[in-house]
């Protein structure tokens, strides 16, 4: 059974850094796309972040640009997201997802087969 879990979410004032980590198992994700979504309170589901197999490509969704970095470790299977410069705005729940049959780096929720149970970020003002 494939499981994602996240960890590192928490309470942070506007302006610190957080970082989530997403253990992945059941399967090897080293060929998995892998990323990270968000949702807040009455808002759509967000693409946050996405990084394919080798790392050699990354996608970022503009409201986290030069802002947040997601990394992988294939050894280990996880999937982590540096967020720094935090603002009240990127307060959410956050998704860790893999999808193995993906050709590119897809951007919407739907390209995602598997994700996790998500990890509350809350960002004070």
């Amino acid at each position: 059974q494939v499981q994602l879990v996240e960890s590192g979410g928490g309470l942070v004032q506007a302006g610190g850094s957080l970082r989530l980590s997403c253990a992945a198992s059941g399967r090897t994700f080293s060929r998995y796309v892998m990323g990270w979504f968000r949702q807040a309170p009455g808002k759509e589901r967000e693409f946050v972040a996405g990084i394919v197999w080798s790392s050699a490509v990354t996608v970022y969704g503009d409201s986290v640009k030069g802002r947040f970095t997601i990394s992988r470790d294939n050894v280990k299977n996880t999937v982590s997201l540096q967020m720094n410069s935090l603002k009240p705005e990127d307060t959410a729940v956050y998704y860790c997802v893999a999808d193995g049959t993906q050709t590119h780096l897809g951007v919407r929720a739907i390209e995602y087969h598997y994700w996790g149970q998500g990890t509350q970020v809350t960002v004070s003002s």
